[in-house]
């Protein structure tokens, strides 16, 4: 295919040279100017688009979707399909795929979970909104830049799939942080502390997969000095969309907002730049009853 592609970052370069690699034809733009393997450097967001039978975007915000989609709809091919792979709030994501209807535009919202090093492994989990046959031909792409992709259902279910998961995170990796700094402080070795509760009732992702403790169970970004999978301020930010949906359909989530509360301190006070997996580190120096 041809395949257009904005925004070349740390998730969005390696997603487009995975695309390359697998033999699509690919148009490139960032606005700062970085370039991605294998992916052909277009001059403009409208260059990039014209003649391009898929259109992928992956942006950091809500205004910046919108502004894209605003300029780059009327510019897209008859027949064309645009799948936006960012996270953003579900309003924005509907914007979206309004603009893209309103020009005869095949859409999808396909947010992502995995990190950086799963957008260069091409690992990626796919949440996908929008019509089941705009999926279907989404499907063979999502295979080479991810390992799963799953059909969410309407247009924005996709934006509500992964601030719903990213919620859990946040509250998981608290609450597994919170679980390493009491257990250090009673004595308790963490290695046998992961041995424990990995297999059994405090078994979940953030422990067994992602361990926020340096040298236990899989090699994880503690074990590069905290160096960012998913850096804190990015929690911070599906957080705060996850609470802004909640507040706008009058759902109960005081977890969820206290994880926003306690990555906002975090963020704030010396996390931004770190995984969100540092929250630990932090933890063993605090008091209790310490703000992060």
């Amino acid at each position: 295919m041809k395949i257009g592609f904005f925004g070349l970052g740390n998730m969005g370069g390696p997603m487009a040279s995975n695309l390359a690699r697998a033999g699509h034809e690919l148009t490139g733009y960032d606005p700062v100017g970085t370039t991605a393997e294998g992916v052909v450097a277009a001059q403009s967001a409208t260059e990039a688009v014209a003649g391009q039978d898929v259109v992928i975007t992956m942006l950091p915000n809500g205004k910046i979707l919108r502004d894209v989609y605003d300029e780059i709809v009327g510019h897209g091919a008859q027949g064309a399909l645009f799948v936006d792979c960012s996270t953003v709030d579900v309003d924005s994501a509907l914007h979206a795929h309004a603009r893209a209807r309103a020009a005869g535009i095949d859409s999808l919202d396909a947010p992502v979970s995995g990190g950086i090093s799963g957008a260069a492994a091409g690992t990626l989990t796919f949440m996908v909104g929008g019509d089941a046959t705009a999926y279907a031909r989404a499907v063979p792409l999502f295979d080479i830049m991810g390992q799963k992709a799953v059909h969410c259902g309407a247009d924005g279910t996709g934006q509500a799939a992964k601030i719903c998961n990213n919620m859990i995170l946040g509250i998981s990796m608290i609450g597994v942080c919170e679980a390493f700094a009491l257990a250090d402080r009673l004595g308790l070795d963490r290695q046998k502390m992961f041995d424990v509760a990995s297999t059994s009732s405090g078994s979940c992702w953030a422990l067994n997969s992602y361990c926020p403790a340096p040298g236990v169970g899989p090699k994880s970004p503690a074990d590069n000095g905290y160096n960012p999978g998913f850096a804190a301020e990015l929690m911070l930010k599906d957080l705060m969309l996850s609470q802004a949906a909640a507040e706008v359909v009058n759902a109960p989530t005081p977890l969820g907002a206290a994880a926003a509360a306690f990555y906002q301190a975090f963020v704030d006070h010396g996390g931004r730049g770190r995984d969100f997996s540092a929250v630990l580190p932090r933890l063993t120096e605090m008091k209790r009853g310490e703000e992060p």
